[in-house]
């Protein structure tokens, strides 16, 4: 009788346990379906009973249905999780760990689950960088590259990710996971050269010159037909105030593209900061002749040009003789007139640019270009009004 009775217990006992574990094959049958609410009825409740809650089944299922709500188009099962890509990948994670015989994992394995998750994370890992939220993209990418570099995952490893993770990490202002992200790109020989000019401008981002230097510098011996590498160390060298440096680079660089007005630009620029307008001046003109519809360049040019004048109209104060002042403000007023056009242009090419309004105001105030001097001060006006 003893025996019977608890032969009748250990029924009991299965008969209880079984319909908790029939919930996630509930479940599964309800994602295969795409009703998707119901099945996540059912996990939930495996997941609270006792029987079920440790099962590794429950949690692949689990995994299956954040996948399917991730890539779900109705907003309602979108909504079922916060953030289904990584409720799925802890599930599988959890299951593979409640699993010692690997079951899950040679079902995971069969069925490419951590490839298809891995794309997940690359989809939405683009949205986050295409709305802006780098942070985010940033998480998904690291998410697909550990998903890639699993051994539950089949194939090939995709370089691309890394990359995309090194321009979120930049975009994110994490500058430290940016530099290993391309180094691991340049190892790979993943897009050329590009990585190391990526790797110098986060280098440069975290206020260590040398090593943004270091990078570059060694590219001539790796791709000695790569002009871009003058280019950067231009670049480089203006941004960290190495006018000297890259003056000297931009004369290198000039002898094999004399034609490119970018150099001119970059070396009338440095010049206009150093208030050596004289050295300025023939420099940004060559870069108007190269490439003049360019408003930087026009604007350059311009803002030279007065500099220049105000420079010698403030000498004109100093002098007693009146002739001689006389004389020293018609110069002065004529290097403004030179200004002249070069503003307009620039005004012209970026219409709403208070700068090159503001400057052609003062033109036509000392030129004594009434009318104009009128317009330019109304659209001024209407904006400090706004």
């Amino acid at each position: 009788m003893k025996k019977f009775l608890l032969l009748i217990a250990a029924i009991g006992v299965s008969y209880v346990a079984m319909p908790q574990k029939g919930k996630v094959t509930s479940a599964l049958n309800y994602i295969d379906q795409g009703i998707l609410d119901k099945a996540k009825e059912n996990i939930d409740q495996a997941l609270l009973d006792e029987k079920s809650k440790d099962w590794f089944n429950t949690y692949f299922a689990k995994g299956q249905l954040c996948q399917a709500s991730f890539k779900s188009e109705n907003p309602k099962y979108k909504a079922l999780y916060a953030d289904p890509l990584t409720e799925a990948y802890a599930s599988y994670e959890k299951a593979m760990q409640l699993d010692p015989k690997g079951t899950v994992k040679k079902k995971m394995l069969t069925g490419t689950v951590y490839n298809s998750l891995a794309v997940n994370f690359y989809n939405q890992g683009s949205s986050r960088f295409e709305a802006k939220d780098y942070a985010g993209a940033l998480q998904s990418f690291q998410s697909q590259i550990k998903l890639t570099e699993s051994d539950v995952y089949v194939g090939a490893v995709d370089t691309g990710m890394y990359y995309n993770a090194g321009l979120a990490a930049v975009n994110s202002g994490k500058f430290n996971e940016a530099v290993t992200y391309f180094q691991k790109c340049a190892d790979m020989k993943y897009m050329g050269i590009t990585p190391y000019f990526n790797m110098s401008e986060a280098y440069l981002a975290l206020h260590d010159t040398a090593k943004a230097e270091s990078v570059l510098t060694g590219l001539n011996a790796k791709f000695p037909n790569d002009k871009n590498v003058t280019l950067q160390l231009i670049d480089l060298y203006i941004k960290s105030s190495k006018n000297d440096e890259a003056l000297k680079y931009i004369k290198v660089a000039k002898e094999s593209d004399p034609n490119n007005a970018s150099l001119f630009f970059a070396a009338g620029i440095i010049y206009l900061n150093e208030f050596k307008y004289d050295d300025a001046i023939p420099e940004l003109t060559k870069s108007v002749e190269l490439k003049g519809e360019v408003y930087d360049t026009q604007y350059g040019l311009g803002a030279a040009y007065i500099n220049k004048a105000a420079d010698m109209f403030k000498a004109a104060n100093e002098i007693v003789d009146v002739k001689k002042y006389s004389d020293a403000i018609d110069q002065a007023n004529t290097i403004y007139a030179k200004a002249l056009p070069y503003m307009e242009k620039a005004h012209e090419l970026k219409p709403d640019d208070v700068y090159a309004m503001r400057s052609l105001q003062e033109l036509y105030y000392r030129l004594k270009m009434t009318d104009k001097y009128t317009v330019i001060k109304a659209k001024l006006d209407a904006i400090d009004k706004k």
